[in-house]
């Protein structure tokens, strides 16, 4: 299994966040794409191309409304070409990075033709927009990589639509090794269905996870990224067919409370809404041998990859690099000693 990393990118600390990652042992680093909250995404993705030499690189994620298909492939080839092929697209239907500007997310009939877009801008073909037939020019004789598109997904539909398009699906339902494999199921399924083969797709999850030999302190430290992933399995009532009805209840009491002036925060209401028994189901917490146990168990289930969001937007910078580097130092050896 890859493992990776997902981080809002703090301004001045590009290279540095690059740096740490890549020695630490990470697969991946994802950077979100949120501009009210940090800076724009894919300058600082450049930074960290330049400061890295094995990472993937790529977002965590972008979307299709506050920037549009053709500007995303534009940067994501750009980032190709100066990586030397490290880059790939993470994309879903938007959330914060909408909501900072009195937006909501694209419905998923508009974001299933994004994607259809997107991947054509990526491979170098045209594609019709309204009128016009439109192609990077820049990009046709570039004879770059191909650029995955990695879409994030949490409920039935938007997992549908990544098994007909994405080249990885990345789940956001939690950690519980039962959600994760209902979620397989039906994006094997669902690919099956578009006559896909399923094993040429991968599949990886966005899991929230701290390193702590005191559990409590790992509690405190995911509880407010873990309510912005939690929340989503509570957008539509179809999504209890994936995380099941206990979740899903869950789910809708924290979107209730949810305050997106304190996104990602351990201190806003949506975060202070979610139980420990809860939490410590949902994010992956405590020291590194439970860690190890549990991603093996969800590599065990067919999981390509964990791209692990390591904290709360409003931790301390070193209190979450502690954990971090402990996932590097006593948790990747460890789950490649497994596998």
């Amino acid at each position: 299994m890859d493992v990776g990393l997902m981080m809002l990118a703090t301004p001045g600390r590009a290279r540095e966040i690059a740096e740490r990652t890549q020695a630490a042992g990470f697969d991946h680093l994802a950077l979100a794409d949120t501009q009210n909250m940090g800076p724009e995404v894919w300058g600082q993705l450049m930074l960290c191309a330049g400061a890295s030499t094995s990472l993937q690189l790529g977002t965590g994620v972008t979307n299709p409304v506050t920037r549009d298909v053709a500007v995303t492939a534009s940067a994501a080839l750009a980032l190709q070409a100066e990586s030397d092929g490290r880059a790939y697209c993470g994309i879903g239907r938007g959330d914060s990075a909408l909501a900072k500007i009195g937006g909501r997310p694209a419905k998923v009939e508009d974001f299933e033709r994004s994607l259809v877009q997107l991947r054509a801008y990526l491979d170098g073909e045209s594609t019709a927009r309204g009128s016009v037939d439109s192609q990077l020019e820049w990009a046709i004789d570039a004879s770059l990589p191909r650029v995955p598109i990695e879409v994030a997904a949490a409920g039935p539909r938007v997992i549908e639509v990544a098994a007909r398009h994405a080249d990885v699906i990345g789940f956001c339902v939690g950690a519980d090794p039962a959600v994760l494999k209902r979620a397989l199921g039906r994006a094997r399924r669902a690919a099956e269905a578009a006559g896909r083969e399923p094993d040429a797709l991968r599949f990886g999850a966005y899991l929230n996870c701290v390193v702590a030999d005191d559990i409590d302190q790992a509690c405190n430290l995911a509880r407010g990224g873990a309510s912005v992933f939690a929340r989503f399995s509570g957008w539509s009532s179809r999504n209890a067919e994936v995380v099941g009805r206990q979740i899903a209840t869950e789910a809708k009491m924290i979107q209730r409370d949810y305050e997106m002036d304190h996104h990602a925060r351990a201190t806003g209401a949506g975060a202070e809404a979610i139980d420990d028994a809860f939490l410590k189901q949902f994010a992956i917490l405590g020291p590194p041998e439970h860690v190890v146990e549990h991603l093996a168990a969800l590599a065990d289930l067919g999981l390509d990859s964990a791209t692990l969001a390591p904290g709360s937007s409003d931790m301390g910078w070193e209190e979450g690099w502690r954990s971090i580097e402990r996932i590097g130092g006593e948790v990747i050896p460890a789950l490649s000693r497994s596998s």
